[in-house]
This record gives C-alpha cells, structure tokens and sequence, in this order.
C-alpha cells in the first residue's frame, strides 16, 4: 500500500490552509473531513428561507492571515456598521466610528459613555499594540487587571466594552489575556468586519476551491476512527474506506478530538449561545446592540439582515442573540425574550424562535501570558493545527495551519 506525503485530518480553516500550502510547494495532499462539508465551526444553514450561520460569526478583512489566499472582492463582503447601540438605565445611547459614521457624531459625544479621562486611559492602555515591537515586550495579565492597572473605569468600560467583549471572546469574567484583547481591537479599528454575502460558510468554500486546483484531494464524509504508527508510516483507519498510509500526518479536528488522535490534553475552550430570531418589523438599528445594564443573559444582539439583505428573504428580518454558554446554567427562551424585549422594545415581542445554537467548544480560551504559537511537530510526523495553537480566531486558524506545513517543508 502507497502512503501518501500528507494527510490531513479535518476541513476546518486550519486544515484546509495547512493543505493549500502544502499543495502549492508541490506535495501530494489528502484532506480526510468527517462531515458533508467543509468549514469545520465555520457553517452555514439556509433555514425556512434565512441563512443561518453556526452562531453569531463576524469575517474581520484586516486579518492578515486573508491576504493571499481569499478573494474578499468574490465573497461579497457586507460590512456592519462600527459603533454600538447601548442600553442604559435611562435610555438607548449611540456610540459610532466619528469618520465612518459622521451622523452619529453628536449622539455619541452626548451619550454620556464617553469622558476624556477613560478615553484617555483607554488609549494609554492599548498603545502596546501599536508596534510589534512595543507589544513584544509588553507586559500581559488578566484583561480586567489591566483595565484596572491603566485606570480604564468608567461608564464605557462597564456599559460598553465589557459586555461587547464578551460576545467576541466568550468571557465576561475579564480573565482572558489583555495582550490578546489589545491586539483584537487593533484589528477591528483597522477593519470593516462582516459578513460573506452567502455566509460564513463561504469563506472555507472559496479556500476549498483554491486548494483543490492547487492538488489537493478532500474527501468529505471520511471519519477518522483510528490512528497509529506502523513501520514507519501513519496507518488511518476510516469509517467504511480502506486504511489509508501517510508520511506525515496533520491533525487540524476540533479542540475536543485533539485528544483522541494526539494524546496532548483536551485544549480548555468557552462557550457561546445563539438564538435566531424572524420577524417582520425591522429592529430600530442596524448597530450592534449591547446591554449596559447587565439585566439578562444576553451578551449582544443585531439585525444581521439590515447589513447583510441575503439573510432574510424579502419582507422579513433576521435577529441574533447572543449568551455566553457552559460557565453558567443556559439560558431558557423565555429569559431571552425578556432581555430582547428591554434592549430592543415592543418591536421585538412578535420575533419568531428559528434556532438556537448550543456551542460549547466556540473559542479555545487564552488566559495570560498570551502564549507563542505552539510548535505544530509533536511527534515523528505527527502535526497539529488548529487556534488553539495559536489565537482563538480565524486568523489563528489560518496561521496554524501555515505553521504545520511550514513545519513539514522545512
């Protein structure tokens, strides 16, 4: 039997960029995916008309990971609005980009979330990101130790950053490292996140695409039920398919089957919640909402079908919520409409439950120190690949999986 040069073991983004490098410098590659498609946590249902994607995802074009290898003009992007629209004890407040949004100028100086002294503090905060230099050395610890450590304590810190970083790193604790936080806002100030217009699912499509005409072969609906090494070569047991043999083996699969084919511990990982909501009256803002309240379970909320139409189908919207799941018991249907209710208003009495999405593994979590990437060779032709070898995004993603075949080109 033939042994391949590389297989790789999932059609996630890590395994799916680890291939396409791998193909471009001339090794034969095969891709072994267990499901029906690729993409990995990057999925995208079309639902009663909507597109759904698996929970709340947001596609960032200045991840530097993208250049090269994703053609941003052919997914069109549908960019969200860069601002925030904040429930207070008292109202609704507006905070917006003042040059990518001039009309919300005055709404945001006079939304009593911003003071001279925290934004001050703020920046003083995140200058270590200004230079791969300065962040190199710069100091790291939890987020909210820093916060405290910088002076950043105010309104818009409570009301604002804290529950809008929540949703985007699952974690309302402050607990994750403040270095890994600073460079996330580095990115979103340099970039216009959103959205494919097809959905998240396009993004590893189009990879897909790029990597087959580049070599290599992906087979889906291959499930890896066993690996192990023999006579120096990797032996891959499939589901319903012949042993397959490799030199080299890639393991790019989910942080929870990280410890089934590697034997390394099960990376720890934070969960998020999303319920999608239809209706047909649209919600009163296209920015993304947050609750400065803290009176519900919901970390944030948007109308994805206000930036991005292709979500919904004519006449109808499409709302997401968002909780953080698994660090604290779920949140029920009923305590979800109640917190829409006050961010949103009556608007959102007559929104009708599509799906929920339960994702317990939906960022690998990145305590202080922020870590160096880890070395992907972990053995004698055994690779792994995936963010949580190196930041829980999709530009961690991509990255690892240039890591591991970097590691395999020499």
């Amino acid at each position: 039997m033939r042994a391949h040069d590389v297989v790789v073991i999932g059609a996630g983004l890590a395994g799916l960029r680890c291939a396409l490098e791998l193909a471009r410098a001339g090794r034969e590659v095969v891709v072994l995916e267990a499901g029906d498609t690729v993409g990995g946590r990057q999925r995208t249902d079309a639902v009663d008309g909507f597109l759904l994607d698996r929970g709340f995802q947001v596609l960032n074009p200045a991840y530097p990971a993208l250049r090269g290898v994703v053609d941003l003009d052919d997914l069109q992007m549908r960019s969200f609005p860069v601002g925030a629209r904040v429930r207070r004890a008292d109202g609704v407040a507006t905070l917006a980009h003042p040059l990518r949004h001039p009309q919300h100028l005055a709404a945001t100086l006079s939304s009593g979330l911003i003071s001279v002294s925290e934004i001050t503090a703020l920046v003083r905060w995140l200058a270590p990101a200004r230079t791969a230099r300065a962040f190199a050395d710069a100091a790291d610890d939890e987020l909210f130790a820093g916060w405290d450590a910088a002076g950043v304590r105010g309104p818009l810190r409570r009301e604002v950053l804290e529950p809008f970083l929540a949703g985007v790193i699952a974690d309302d604790d402050g607990r994750t490292s403040q270095n890994y936080v600073r460079l996330l806002l580095r990115l979103f100030t340099l970039g216009r996140p959103g959205l494919p217009a097809s959905g998240i699912a396009a993004l590893p499509a189009q990879i897909a695409v790029t990597t087959r005409r580049a070599g290599a072969d992906i087979r889906l609906s291959h499930a890896v039920r066993r690996l192990r090494r023999h006579r120096g070569a990797w032996e891959l047991k499939v589901a319903g398919a012949d042993v397959i043999r490799a030199q080299e083996v890639v393991v790019a699969v989910d942080p929870g089957a990280v410890a089934a084919f590697t034997g390394l511990p099960s990376p720890a990982a934070r969960g998020l919640q999303t319920w999608w909501f239809a209706g047909t009256e649209a919600p009163a803002s296209a920015l993304l909402s947050v609750d400065g309240t803290r009176s519900g379970p919901l970390v944030n909320t948007v109308e994805m079908s206000r930036t991005a139409p292709s979500y919904a189908p004519p006449g109808r919207h499409l709302i997401a919520a968002t909780s953080l799941y698994g660090a604290r018991p779920a949140a029920t249907e009923g305590e979800v409409r109640a917190h829409l209710r006050h961010i949103w208003g009556p608007v959102a009495e007559g929104w009708d439950l599509l799906r929920r999405d339960d994702i317990a593994a939906a960022l690998p979590a990145l305590p202080p120190p922020m870590r160096r990437a880890a070395p992907s060779r972990i053995g004698a032709g055994l690779h792994v690949a995936g963010d949580h070898r190196e930041t829980p995004s999709i530009q961690g993603a991509l990255m690892s999986g240039v890591r591991a075949a970097r590691g395999i080109l020499g």
